[in-house]
């Protein structure tokens, strides 16, 4: 788990601008995971990835990957994990533009 967290982190520090937000789907290949369950491994590293940043008070790498849903936004298990490091408010409503704002500090920290 520890490798796909690191494994992680690089690919989005080192995406290109234009690859980035990646979809979970596109992380899961990019980083060759297997069968069964990627997307949870995806979810497990991205999660580890926050609480990481958190603890450092920096910006959430993992505001770099989005669901495939097409609204452009992470799936509900980021906002839920924000809200608990006290990164986001705990509005719902207010979730969308605090990620566009997290989004673009995590591009800017790269």
């Amino acid at each position: 788990m520890t490798d796909n967290v690191a494994a992680l982190r690089q690919l989005l520090l080192n995406a290109p601008c234009d690859a980035l937000p990646m979809t979970y789907q596109q992380v899961a290949s990019a980083l060759a995971l297997t069968p069964p369950r990627t997307i949870a491994q995806v979810t497990q590293a991205l999660e580890q990835l926050m609480r990481e940043d958190a603890a450092q008070q920096k910006p959430f790498t993992a505001a770099l990957v989005v669901s495939r849903r097409g609204d452009g936004l992470p799936a509900a298990g980021f906002f839920e994990l924000a809200v608990d490091l006290g990164r986001f408010p705990a509005d719902t409503a207010q979730h969308e533009e605090a990620y566009r704002a997290e989004f673009q500090r995590a591009l800017n920290a790269r």
